[in-house]
């Protein structure tokens, strides 16, 4: 898209977050961050940004911490979007991440992505499809999902439960008192209202305090995801999505 304003009910900066310790990922993010590592020969943070600019928004937060001396040298390299350094000296999580950083967003809802989960579009790019289908009168947060039976990359936990959210036909989902074998897991992409973060006091807490404060009043929605994705969790998960990539496959 070329309009200077692709969304205007949405803010035209989103976030890429980009700052965790990627510790399962060890021993290999010992000397890298988790983000700049190649799948597909690119490093899932560009084909988060990659995403961003398809869109055709101009900026984008990315939050450091770890390493992050690493990732602003990698976001230097880039002159397709105007890219902005949201360093943390003490980590946050990914919900005091966002907190951080809201004054970038010109208070209106914005996308956040993960800066370490690659995927690949359906038939409409996915910002776009999402873009399309927010409705703020009754959504406070927008969740990219995808079948847990397709995503091959999120094993059970140690309980055996599996998956994150259930949904209904509207497109609402939720997980409180929900069954151990959720259908959905989330895709680390979101639309999400800025005033949400304004209710939490803390600096440091997780974005799942923000999907409760949205399922408490009946405004998480989801969408499912109608491209692939590649979970990279260890190292060999790393290794299996390049090989996937390379046959023009996916998780799913």
């Amino acid at each position: 898209m070329t309009n200077d304003d692709p969304f205007p009910v949405l803010s035209d900066t989103a976030m890429v977050l980009a700052a965790g310790f990627g510790a399962r990922l060890k021993p290999l993010t010992l000397t890298k961050p988790k983000p700049l590592f190649e799948v597909g020969g690119q490093a899932m943070l560009d084909r988060a940004l990659d995403h961003i600019k398809e869109a055709g928004l101009k900026k984008a937060v990315v939050n450091t911490h770890y390493l992050g001396e690493q990732i602003a040298a990698h976001m230097a390299t880039r002159r397709d979007l105007n890219l902005i350094q949201s360093a943390e000296e003490k980590i946050l999580d990914t919900g005091g991440g966002v907190k951080n950083a809201l004054h970038y967003f010109g208070g209106k809802p914005f996308f956040v992505l993960g800066g370490d989960l690659p995927w690949t579009n359906g038939a409409v790019p996915v910002l776009d499809r999402m873009a399309s289908f927010w409705d703020g009168d009754k959504m406070d947060v927008f969740l990219l999902l995808y079948p847990t039976e397709d995503a091959k990359g999120f094993a059970p936990r140690e309980d055996g439960s599996s998956g994150d959210f259930m949904m209904v036909g509207d497109g609402r989902v939720w997980r409180e008192q929900a069954p151990p074998q959720r259908p959905f897991v989330w895709l680390s992409v979101m639309i999400v209202k800025p005033e949400l973060y304004d209710e939490i006091q803390e600096p440091v807490f997780s974005n799942n305090r923000i999907f409760d404060l949205a399922e408490s009043r009946g405004r998480l929605y989801g969408l499912v995801h109608d491209g692939t994705c590649y979970h990279v969790g260890t190292p060999q998960d790393l290794k299996e999505a390049n090989r996937l990539w390379d046959f023009g496959e996916g998780w799913g």
